[in-house]
């Protein structure tokens, strides 16, 4: 199957504050690096994305979710290496940054991993391209060290003299990132003679099904939303030997569809159809220690028959509520602190979205996300090698290599 995706995060801002001589601390020369720096910070992000799932799981109980928590964590990183002080420290908490790594090391894991993202994006067997942005109004006095540090993330714009063009101008960026799949994600008002800052990230992700579904086995059959209500949908199907197991820890069935290359792979987490909060109990049971046990370990291939819907769902999420109840609402307020990137004082955040679209069919997937700132069923087959997910379920799609989430939902209803 093939999968696209691509994601995006923005925050739109006003101005900024004071800052010492060197570029985050006074010792930045003598900081040490660590090797384990780089796994710490996939550590981190992991922590946060489960954070993230869950709250927003709760912020939109009944409705499908997509996303890509990879976006928004990337693009809340580009803030945190421009805040100072109180901001800093919010930012630090909300992302999970261990106290042990401080900016300098961070920066450089960060540089680390797009250089290891940039050689080794296997062409052959998936394609995954990433960017981060700073969109800076031409008239912010940006520190000199912070433009050396970050010169492949920082771009002047015209904020207060051409909104709308600016706008547009980061729209376009998007569009060519994500392949076309994110399109307009600042609506016409999200620019302002005001904005002095847009914090973007992009991603792009096209994978191929290790073992592809036959595109003559697909045909409509029940889904069942709830116990009360039905719909009739495409579903795919194939018989083959996958990774599947029953997680007692996580209540659900887990079953995982590889793409090729096995880098990255789709884990379906299912749960009792008896369940009726099933899919919200696997949300909050999911940690980090259980999603490792989920792909590192505990279970053998065998040959299972797969049924799972063909779908296409698209999703905004207004992140700015979600982003509060995670402690970094900070960015919102008139106290925010950008030190780290300009003296100049004000910047504030006006709002943050995200929006994601992901399509699921016999080849592969497509998907793409922008954000923008500013046990199991009660009737299941005795046969344990039948998975047929036609009630709500949970859906990640993993990079190993880095024990990265890179998109995540919830699948409940084929007509929302």
């Amino acid at each position: 199957m093939r999968f696209k995706m691509i994601k995006l995060v923005i925050l739109v801002i006003a101005s900024a504050a004071a800052v010492n001589s060197q570029c985050f601390y006074k010792d930045d020369a003598s900081k040490k690096l660590n090797p384990d720096d780089r796994i710490n910070m996939y550590k981190g992000q992991l922590h946060f994305t489960l954070d993230l799932f869950n709250t927003i799981n709760k912020y939109v109980p009944d409705d499908n979710i997509f996303f890509s928590p990879f976006s928004v964590y990337h693009a809340l990183l580009l803030g945190y290496f421009a805040a100072g002080h109180q901001t800093e420290q919010g930012l630090k908490q909300a992302l999970k940054i261990a106290d042990s790594l401080d900016k300098v090391n961070l920066l450089t894991a960060y540089k680390v991993d797009k250089r290891s993202r940039a050689m080794n994006n296997n062409s052959d067997s998936y394609e995954f391209t990433n960017a981060n942005r700073m969109f800076v109004d031409n008239g912010l006095h940006v520190r000199q060290c912070l433009l050396d540090l970050l010169s492949g993330e920082l771009e002047a714009l015209n904020f207060q003299d051409q909104p709308d063009q600016a706008r547009q101008y980061i729209n376009s960026w998007v569009e060519r990132v994500t392949k076309n799949n994110i399109k307009d994600l600042i609506p016409a008002d999200g620019i302002s003679h005001s904005t002095k800052l847009v914090l973007a990230n992009a991603a792009y992700f096209k994978g191929v099904w290790a073992s592809k579904f036959p595109a003559e086995r697909t045909k409509k059959q029940v889904f069942y939303v709830s116990e009360t209500r039905q719909t009739l949908v495409p579903f795919m199907r194939q018989k083959g030997i996958f990774h599947y197991m029953v997680n007692e820890d996580l209540g659900a069935q887990i079953l995982e569809l590889p793409y090729k290359g096995n880098d990255i792979s789709m884990y379906i987490l299912l749960p009792p159809y008896s369940m009726k909060e099933g899919v919200s109990n696997i949300i909050n049971n999911l940690t980090p220690e259980r999603l490792a046990a989920v792909v590192e370990e505990g279970y053998m291939g065998r040959e299972v028959v797969v049924e799972i819907p063909k779908f296409t769902i698209e999703r905004s999420l207004e992140l700015k509520p979600i982003l509060e109840t995670l402690g970094v609402g900070d960015l919102f307020n008139v106290t925010s602190d950008f030190s780290t990137l300009t003296d100049d004082r004000g910047v504030v955040f006006d709002d943050a979205v995200h929006k994601a679209k992901i399509q699921v069919d016999e080849e592969g997937t497509v998907a793409a996300a922008a954000t923008a700132i500013f046990g199991f069923r009660s009737s299941r087959p005795a046969e344990p090698s039948v998975f047929i997910a036609n009630f709500p379920f949970v859906y990640v799609i993993y990079e190993r290599p880095t024990n990265s989430i890179l998109f995540m939902g919830v699948y409940r209803d084929p007509k929302k």
